[in-house]
Protein backbone atom coordinates (compact mmCIF):
# COMPACT_ATOMS: atom_id res chain seq x y z
CA UNK A 1 0.00 0.00 0.00
CA UNK A 2 1.09 3.47 -0.51
CA UNK A 3 1.92 5.13 2.77
CA UNK A 4 3.59 8.39 1.33
CA UNK A 5 2.79 11.51 4.39
CA UNK A 6 1.06 14.07 3.83
CA UNK A 7 -0.17 17.12 5.98
CA UNK A 8 -3.36 17.84 5.47
CA UNK A 9 -6.93 16.00 6.69
CA UNK A 10 -8.09 13.33 4.69
CA UNK A 11 -11.21 13.13 2.78
CA UNK A 12 -13.26 11.75 0.28
CA UNK A 13 -13.19 10.08 -3.25
CA UNK A 14 -12.19 11.34 -6.99
CA UNK A 15 -14.97 10.19 -9.63
CA UNK A 16 -12.80 10.79 -13.22
CA UNK A 17 -15.63 11.20 -15.70
CA UNK A 18 -13.50 10.41 -18.59
CA UNK A 19 -15.42 8.30 -20.83
CA UNK A 20 -14.98 5.28 -23.09
CA UNK A 21 -13.54 7.08 -25.96
CA UNK A 22 -11.23 9.58 -24.01
CA UNK A 23 -11.42 12.04 -21.87
CA UNK A 24 -14.48 14.21 -21.40
CA UNK A 25 -15.13 17.07 -23.62
CA UNK A 26 -16.70 19.79 -21.06
CA UNK A 27 -17.70 23.28 -21.62
CA UNK A 28 -15.47 25.98 -20.54
CA UNK A 29 -16.43 28.74 -18.23
CA UNK A 30 -19.75 27.03 -17.30
CA UNK A 31 -21.67 30.46 -15.89
CA UNK A 32 -21.79 28.34 -11.78
CA UNK A 33 -18.21 27.24 -11.89
CA UNK A 34 -15.32 28.54 -10.38
CA UNK A 35 -11.44 28.00 -10.22
CA UNK A 36 -10.61 26.44 -6.71
CA UNK A 37 -7.20 24.89 -4.93
CA UNK A 38 -7.07 21.43 -4.34
CA UNK A 39 -4.26 19.01 -3.34
CA UNK A 40 -3.33 15.97 -5.53
CA UNK A 41 -3.20 13.05 -2.69
CA UNK A 42 -1.48 10.13 -4.75
CA UNK A 43 -0.31 8.95 -0.63
CA UNK A 44 -4.23 7.88 -0.51
CA UNK A 45 -4.56 4.14 -1.03
CA UNK A 46 -8.56 2.90 -1.59
CA UNK A 47 -9.38 -0.48 -0.64
CA UNK A 48 -12.81 -1.97 -1.95
CA UNK A 49 -14.08 -4.83 -0.21
CA UNK A 50 -10.68 -6.30 0.79
CA UNK A 51 -8.78 -5.64 -2.42
CA UNK A 52 -6.57 -2.75 -2.46
CA UNK A 53 -7.49 -1.23 -6.37
CA UNK A 54 -5.80 1.18 -8.67
CA UNK A 55 -7.67 2.99 -11.24
CA UNK A 56 -6.28 4.69 -14.80
CA UNK A 57 -8.01 7.02 -17.13
CA UNK A 58 -8.54 5.83 -20.86
CA UNK A 59 -5.07 6.35 -21.92
CA UNK A 60 -3.60 3.81 -19.30
CA UNK A 61 -2.48 6.66 -16.66
CA UNK A 62 -2.92 6.54 -13.02
CA UNK A 63 -5.58 8.93 -11.27
CA UNK A 64 -4.97 9.55 -7.95
CA UNK A 65 -7.13 10.56 -5.05
CA UNK A 66 -7.66 14.78 -4.92
CA UNK A 67 -8.41 16.52 -2.19
CA UNK A 68 -10.20 19.38 -1.67
CA UNK A 69 -11.94 21.18 1.82
CA UNK A 70 -10.75 18.33 3.82
CA UNK A 71 -12.29 16.14 1.43
CA UNK A 72 -11.02 13.60 -0.57
CA UNK A 73 -12.85 12.65 -4.11
CA UNK A 74 -11.96 10.00 -6.98
CA UNK A 75 -13.16 10.08 -10.36
CA UNK A 76 -16.62 8.80 -11.61
CA UNK A 77 -15.21 6.43 -14.34
CA UNK A 78 -13.24 4.13 -11.50
CA UNK A 79 -16.26 4.67 -9.76
CA UNK A 80 -18.13 3.37 -12.71
CA UNK A 81 -15.89 0.33 -12.76
CA UNK A 82 -16.38 -0.13 -9.18
CA UNK A 83 -20.13 -0.60 -9.41
CA UNK A 84 -20.57 -2.33 -12.86
CA UNK A 85 -22.22 0.86 -14.47
CA UNK A 86 -21.38 2.13 -17.65
CA UNK A 87 -20.43 6.27 -17.42
CA UNK A 88 -21.71 8.78 -20.33
CA UNK A 89 -21.40 12.31 -20.35
CA UNK A 90 -24.62 14.56 -22.24
CA UNK A 91 -22.45 17.96 -23.12
CA UNK A 92 -25.60 19.41 -23.93
CA UNK A 93 -26.75 18.97 -20.27
CA UNK A 94 -24.30 18.91 -18.56
CA UNK A 95 -25.05 15.37 -17.22
CA UNK A 96 -23.07 12.29 -16.15
CA UNK A 97 -25.12 9.07 -16.47
CA UNK A 98 -24.51 5.96 -14.72
CA UNK A 99 -25.99 2.81 -16.19
CA UNK A 100 -26.39 -0.79 -15.42
CA UNK A 101 -25.18 -2.93 -16.63
CA UNK A 102 -21.47 -1.89 -17.79
CA UNK A 103 -20.55 -3.13 -20.89
CA UNK A 104 -17.16 -1.32 -21.10
CA UNK A 105 -13.61 -2.74 -19.74
CA UNK A 106 -11.64 -2.08 -17.15
CA UNK A 107 -9.20 0.56 -17.54
CA UNK A 108 -5.64 -1.33 -17.27
CA UNK A 109 -2.13 1.38 -17.70
CA UNK A 110 1.19 1.06 -15.42
CA UNK A 111 0.99 2.59 -11.96
CA UNK A 112 2.70 5.55 -11.35
CA UNK A 113 5.09 5.40 -8.51
CA UNK A 114 6.81 8.76 -9.34
CA UNK A 115 3.61 11.25 -8.12
CA UNK A 116 3.94 13.32 -5.06
CA UNK A 117 1.60 15.55 -3.11
CA UNK A 118 1.20 18.84 -4.42
CA UNK A 119 -1.18 21.65 -5.32
CA UNK A 120 -3.47 21.46 -8.35
CA UNK A 121 -5.82 24.21 -9.93
CA UNK A 122 -9.14 22.30 -10.31
CA UNK A 123 -12.85 23.65 -11.25
CA UNK A 124 -16.40 23.35 -8.32
CA UNK A 125 -19.05 22.59 -10.90
CA UNK A 126 -22.24 22.83 -8.66
CA UNK A 127 -24.50 22.96 -12.13
CA UNK A 128 -23.23 19.22 -13.40
CA UNK A 129 -25.95 16.80 -13.02
CA UNK A 130 -25.15 13.12 -11.76
CA UNK A 131 -27.97 10.28 -12.39
CA UNK A 132 -27.60 6.84 -11.42
CA UNK A 133 -29.85 4.60 -13.42
CA UNK A 134 -32.35 7.30 -14.54
CA UNK A 135 -31.89 9.22 -11.44
CA UNK A 136 -30.95 12.10 -10.45
CA UNK A 137 -28.34 12.07 -7.23
CA UNK A 138 -27.04 14.90 -5.14
CA UNK A 139 -24.83 14.56 -2.41
CA UNK A 140 -23.97 16.29 0.95
CA UNK A 141 -21.15 15.93 3.56
CA UNK A 142 -21.56 14.84 7.34
CA UNK A 143 -23.69 18.38 8.36
CA UNK A 144 -25.94 18.18 5.54
CA UNK A 145 -24.10 20.91 3.41
CA UNK A 146 -24.13 20.06 -0.66
CA UNK A 147 -20.62 18.84 -2.02
CA UNK A 148 -20.32 18.86 -5.76
CA UNK A 149 -18.38 17.65 -8.24
CA UNK A 150 -15.18 18.55 -8.87
CA UNK A 151 -13.30 18.82 -12.89
CA UNK A 152 -9.54 17.97 -12.77
CA UNK A 153 -7.83 17.33 -16.39
CA UNK A 154 -10.71 16.47 -17.89
CA UNK A 155 -11.89 14.30 -15.44
CA UNK A 156 -15.02 14.43 -12.98
CA UNK A 157 -14.17 13.82 -9.41
CA UNK A 158 -16.74 13.37 -6.57
CA UNK A 159 -16.50 12.66 -2.87
CA UNK A 160 -15.87 9.17 -1.67
CA UNK A 161 -18.96 10.01 0.75
CA UNK A 162 -21.22 10.52 -1.79
CA UNK A 163 -19.51 7.24 -3.48
CA UNK A 164 -20.45 5.36 -0.29
CA UNK A 165 -23.92 6.59 -0.82
CA UNK A 166 -24.44 5.44 -4.07
CA UNK A 167 -22.46 1.88 -3.43
CA UNK A 168 -24.17 1.04 -0.20
CA UNK A 169 -20.88 0.55 1.17
CA UNK A 170 -19.60 1.75 4.82
CA UNK A 171 -16.62 4.38 4.38
CA UNK A 172 -13.94 4.56 6.57
CA UNK A 173 -10.40 5.92 7.12
CA UNK A 174 -7.39 4.89 8.82
CA UNK A 175 -5.07 7.58 9.39
CA UNK A 176 -1.89 5.82 10.27
CA UNK A 177 -1.91 3.74 6.76
CA UNK A 178 -3.57 6.76 4.87
CA UNK A 179 -5.93 4.11 3.49
CA UNK A 180 -9.51 4.57 2.59
CA UNK A 181 -11.75 1.38 3.23
CA UNK A 182 -15.70 0.66 1.35
CA UNK A 183 -17.16 -2.56 2.41
CA UNK A 184 -20.43 -4.02 1.90
CA UNK A 185 -23.48 -2.20 4.33
CA UNK A 186 -24.91 0.87 3.72
CA UNK A 187 -23.95 3.01 6.73
CA UNK A 188 -21.47 5.80 5.48
CA UNK A 189 -19.13 7.14 7.94
CA UNK A 190 -17.88 10.47 7.87
CA UNK A 191 -14.43 9.46 7.29
CA UNK A 192 -13.57 12.57 5.28
CA UNK A 193 -13.04 14.03 8.36
CA UNK A 194 -10.43 12.29 9.48
CA UNK A 195 -6.76 13.61 9.52
CA UNK A 196 -4.59 11.66 7.80
CA UNK A 197 -1.77 11.47 10.40
CA UNK A 198 -3.24 11.18 13.04
CA UNK A 199 -3.43 8.61 15.93
CA UNK A 200 -5.35 7.80 18.76
CA UNK A 201 -8.88 6.92 19.57
CA UNK A 202 -10.91 6.26 16.23
CA UNK A 203 -14.18 7.06 17.99
CA UNK A 204 -15.93 10.05 19.17
CA UNK A 205 -17.70 9.94 22.44
CA UNK A 206 -20.22 13.17 21.35
CA UNK A 207 -21.61 13.39 18.27
CA UNK A 208 -21.59 16.43 15.83
CA UNK A 209 -24.77 17.75 17.24
CA UNK A 210 -23.80 17.89 20.61
CA UNK A 211 -20.46 19.29 19.96
CA UNK A 212 -22.49 22.66 17.93
CA UNK A 213 -24.84 22.70 21.56
CA UNK A 214 -21.22 23.10 23.30
CA UNK A 215 -20.22 25.52 21.29
CA UNK A 216 -23.25 27.75 20.80
CA UNK A 217 -23.61 27.46 24.79
CA UNK A 218 -20.34 28.79 25.21
CA UNK A 219 -20.57 31.49 23.00
CA UNK A 220 -24.40 32.94 24.79
CA UNK A 221 -25.92 31.83 21.13
CA UNK A 222 -28.93 29.94 20.29
CA UNK A 223 -28.99 28.16 16.82
CA UNK A 224 -31.34 30.20 15.13
CA UNK A 225 -29.05 33.50 15.57
CA UNK A 226 -26.23 31.38 13.60
CA UNK A 227 -25.39 30.25 10.24
CA UNK A 228 -23.03 26.83 10.60
CA UNK A 229 -20.59 26.66 8.30
CA UNK A 230 -19.07 23.08 9.56
CA UNK A 231 -18.65 20.54 12.17
CA UNK A 232 -15.93 18.29 11.42
CA UNK A 233 -14.27 15.47 13.22
CA UNK A 234 -10.61 16.32 13.04
CA UNK A 235 -7.33 14.43 14.64
CA UNK A 236 -5.19 17.07 16.40
CA UNK A 237 -2.17 15.83 18.06
CA UNK A 238 -3.28 12.49 18.12
CA UNK A 239 -6.61 13.78 19.92
CA UNK A 240 -9.97 13.27 18.19
CA UNK A 241 -12.11 16.91 17.71
CA UNK A 242 -14.67 18.61 16.25
CA UNK A 243 -13.92 21.53 14.57
CA UNK A 244 -16.76 23.91 14.53
CA UNK A 245 -17.71 27.29 13.01
CA UNK A 246 -20.39 29.52 12.62
CA UNK A 247 -21.29 32.88 11.95
CA UNK A 248 -23.93 35.39 12.99
CA UNK A 249 -26.04 37.89 11.01
CA UNK A 250 -23.77 40.50 11.75
CA UNK A 251 -20.64 38.66 10.65
CA UNK A 252 -19.37 37.86 13.68
CA UNK A 253 -16.85 34.83 13.24
CA UNK A 254 -16.54 31.81 15.72
CA UNK A 255 -14.07 28.85 15.57
CA UNK A 256 -14.21 26.58 18.34
CA UNK A 257 -12.33 23.22 18.72
CA UNK A 258 -14.12 20.38 21.10
CA UNK A 259 -12.57 17.13 22.25
CA UNK A 260 -14.76 14.66 20.64
CA UNK A 261 -14.34 12.45 23.86
CA UNK A 262 -15.07 14.71 26.54
CA UNK A 263 -16.92 17.57 25.30
CA UNK A 264 -13.99 19.73 26.67
CA UNK A 265 -13.98 23.69 24.86
CA UNK A 266 -9.84 23.10 23.98
CA UNK A 267 -10.01 26.22 21.71
CA UNK A 268 -12.07 28.81 20.68
CA UNK A 269 -11.31 31.68 18.64
CA UNK A 270 -14.31 34.99 17.80
CA UNK A 271 -13.62 37.40 15.19
CA UNK A 272 -15.77 40.56 14.88
CA UNK A 273 -13.77 42.74 12.40
CA UNK A 274 -13.60 40.29 9.80
CA UNK A 275 -15.67 42.46 7.53
CA UNK A 276 -15.48 46.18 8.67
CA UNK A 277 -13.37 46.92 5.44
CA UNK A 278 -11.01 48.66 7.91
CA UNK A 279 -13.29 51.30 9.08
CA UNK A 280 -13.53 52.92 12.81
CA UNK A 281 -11.47 54.84 15.16
CA UNK A 282 -7.70 55.83 14.52
CA UNK A 283 -7.20 57.49 18.56
CA UNK A 284 -7.06 55.74 21.63
CA UNK A 285 -9.30 56.72 24.08
CA UNK A 286 -8.58 53.66 26.69
CA UNK A 287 -5.34 52.84 28.33
CA UNK A 288 -3.53 49.67 28.09
CA UNK A 289 -4.49 48.81 31.71
CA UNK A 290 -7.94 48.91 31.00
CA UNK A 291 -7.58 46.73 27.82
CA UNK A 292 -5.82 44.28 30.08
CA UNK A 293 -8.96 45.27 32.43
CA UNK A 294 -11.50 44.11 29.59
CA UNK A 295 -9.78 41.27 28.48
CA UNK A 296 -9.62 39.41 31.84
CA UNK A 297 -13.46 40.34 32.74
CA UNK A 298 -14.18 38.91 29.44
CA UNK A 299 -12.04 35.33 30.36
CA UNK A 300 -13.55 35.45 33.88
CA UNK A 301 -10.17 35.67 35.45
CA UNK A 302 -8.19 38.38 37.68
CA UNK A 303 -5.11 39.47 37.55
CA UNK A 304 -3.57 37.31 40.57
CA UNK A 305 -4.22 34.05 38.05
CA UNK A 306 -2.40 35.60 34.87
CA UNK A 307 1.16 36.15 33.75
CA UNK A 308 0.83 38.73 31.00
CA UNK A 309 3.09 38.72 27.91
CA UNK A 310 2.21 41.86 26.05
CA UNK A 311 -0.89 44.36 26.10
CA UNK A 312 0.43 46.16 22.76
CA UNK A 313 -1.07 49.43 20.88
CA UNK A 314 -1.66 48.19 17.53
CA UNK A 315 -3.49 49.17 14.06
CA UNK A 316 -5.30 46.80 12.04
CA UNK A 317 -7.10 47.72 8.78
CA UNK A 318 -7.16 51.62 9.92
CA UNK A 319 -8.32 50.86 13.49
CA UNK A 320 -6.40 51.42 16.66
CA UNK A 321 -6.57 48.30 18.78
CA UNK A 322 -4.71 46.42 21.94
CA UNK A 323 -3.14 42.87 21.16
CA UNK A 324 -3.81 41.54 24.90
CA UNK A 325 -1.95 38.14 25.84
CA UNK A 326 -1.65 36.59 28.88
CA UNK A 327 -1.08 33.01 30.76
CA UNK A 328 -2.25 30.72 33.65
CA UNK A 329 0.01 28.86 35.86
CA UNK A 330 -1.84 25.92 34.18
CA UNK A 331 -0.62 26.64 30.48
CA UNK A 332 -3.79 28.26 29.27
CA UNK A 333 -3.36 31.16 26.73
CA UNK A 334 -5.36 33.80 25.99
CA UNK A 335 -4.88 36.50 23.03
CA UNK A 336 -7.41 39.40 22.94
CA UNK A 337 -7.91 42.69 20.59
CA UNK A 338 -9.71 45.29 22.00
CA UNK A 339 -10.55 48.66 20.41
CA UNK A 340 -8.59 51.39 21.89
CA UNK A 341 -11.50 53.83 21.13
CA UNK A 342 -14.45 51.90 22.67
CA UNK A 343 -13.08 48.97 24.93
CA UNK A 344 -15.00 46.65 22.41
CA UNK A 345 -13.74 42.78 22.38
CA UNK A 346 -13.40 42.08 18.74
CA UNK A 347 -11.40 38.85 18.91
CA UNK A 348 -10.07 36.38 21.14
CA UNK A 349 -8.29 33.45 21.17
CA UNK A 350 -8.08 30.88 23.79
CA UNK A 351 -5.80 27.63 23.71
CA UNK A 352 -5.85 24.81 26.47
CA UNK A 353 -2.90 23.47 24.72
CA UNK A 354 0.53 23.06 25.97
CA UNK A 355 3.05 25.60 24.88
CA UNK A 356 6.76 26.75 26.15
CA UNK A 357 6.29 29.98 28.07
CA UNK A 358 8.43 33.18 26.48
CA UNK A 359 12.00 32.94 27.18
CA UNK A 360 11.69 36.76 28.03
CA UNK A 361 9.82 36.44 31.10
CA UNK A 362 6.78 38.37 29.46
CA UNK A 363 8.87 41.29 27.53
CA UNK A 364 6.34 43.35 25.28
CA UNK A 365 9.84 44.17 22.95
CA UNK A 366 9.09 42.32 19.68
CA UNK A 367 12.43 40.98 18.74
CA UNK A 368 11.63 40.21 15.14
CA UNK A 369 14.38 39.72 12.97
CA UNK A 370 12.23 40.07 9.37
CA UNK A 371 9.99 43.25 8.63
CA UNK A 372 6.34 43.14 8.38
CA UNK A 373 6.85 44.29 5.01
CA UNK A 374 8.95 40.84 4.58
CA UNK A 375 6.23 38.51 5.95
CA UNK A 376 3.51 40.15 3.22
CA UNK A 377 6.47 39.19 0.41
CA UNK A 378 6.50 35.69 2.06
CA UNK A 379 3.24 35.36 1.86
CA UNK A 380 2.06 36.81 -1.46
CA UNK A 381 5.07 34.44 -2.78
CA UNK A 382 2.66 31.69 -2.28
CA UNK A 383 -0.71 33.19 -3.78
CA UNK A 384 -0.01 33.07 -7.65
CA UNK A 385 -1.31 36.36 -8.68
CA UNK A 386 -2.24 38.13 -5.50
CA UNK A 387 -1.22 41.48 -4.73
CA UNK A 388 -0.54 43.83 -1.68
CA UNK A 389 -4.32 45.11 -2.09
CA UNK A 390 -5.45 41.29 -1.55
CA UNK A 391 -3.87 41.08 2.34
CA UNK A 392 -6.33 41.74 4.88
CA UNK A 393 -4.29 41.09 7.85
CA UNK A 394 -1.10 41.18 9.34
CA UNK A 395 0.02 40.96 12.92
CA UNK A 396 2.59 39.80 14.86
CA UNK A 397 1.93 37.60 17.65
CA UNK A 398 3.54 34.78 19.98
CA UNK A 399 2.20 31.35 19.67
CA UNK A 400 4.12 28.48 21.92
CA UNK A 401 6.23 30.90 22.56
CA UNK A 402 7.64 31.95 19.05
CA UNK A 403 7.32 35.29 17.87
CA UNK A 404 5.26 34.90 14.51
CA UNK A 405 3.42 36.85 11.36
CA UNK A 406 -0.06 35.85 10.76
CA UNK A 407 -0.65 37.03 7.45
CA UNK A 408 -4.30 36.56 5.89
CA UNK A 409 -5.00 36.67 1.95
CA UNK A 410 -8.09 36.82 0.47
CA UNK A 411 -7.53 35.96 -3.54
CA UNK A 412 -10.13 34.64 -6.30
CA UNK A 413 -12.78 33.74 -3.26
CA UNK A 414 -10.16 31.72 -1.66
CA UNK A 415 -8.71 32.70 1.43
CA UNK A 416 -5.22 31.92 3.04
CA UNK A 417 -3.62 31.79 6.09
CA UNK A 418 0.07 31.96 7.10
CA UNK A 419 1.83 31.73 10.27
CA UNK A 420 5.61 33.26 9.14
CA UNK A 421 8.40 33.13 11.71
CA UNK A 422 9.27 36.24 12.87
CA UNK A 423 13.23 35.12 13.19
CA UNK A 424 14.00 33.23 10.08
CA UNK A 425 11.31 33.81 7.81
CA UNK A 426 9.80 30.32 7.71
CA UNK A 427 6.56 29.21 6.78
CA UNK A 428 4.90 27.89 10.12
CA UNK A 429 1.57 26.81 8.34
CA UNK A 430 -0.60 27.02 5.87
CA UNK A 431 -4.56 26.78 5.67
CA UNK A 432 -6.82 27.80 2.40
CA UNK A 433 -10.43 27.23 2.18
CA UNK A 434 -13.09 29.12 0.10
CA UNK A 435 -14.58 31.92 1.14
CA UNK A 436 -17.99 30.60 1.20
CA UNK A 437 -16.72 27.59 3.40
Amino acid sequence: MKRNSIAKRAGALVLCAALTAGSLAVAAGAAQSSSVTAQLSPNISIVVDGTERTFYNVSGQEVHPITYNGTTYLPIRSIGELMGKNVNWDQSTLTVSLTSPRTADAASGTPDGSASARQIAAELHPEYTITVDGTARTFSDANGKAVYPLLYNGSIYLPIRAIGQLMGKTVSWNGTSSTVTLTGGSDVTDADSFNQSGTGSATASITAERAREIALNHAGLTASQVTFARADLDRDDGRLVYDVEFYTSDYKEYDYEIDASTGAVLSYDYDAEYYNGGTGSTTASITAERAREIALNHAGLTASQVTFARADLDRDDGRLVYDVEFYTSDYKEYDYEIDASTGAVLSYDYDAEYYSRPSNGGSTSTGAAISEARAREIALAQVSGAADSNIRKVELDRDDGRLQYEVKIIYNNMEYDFDIDASTGTILSRDVESVWD
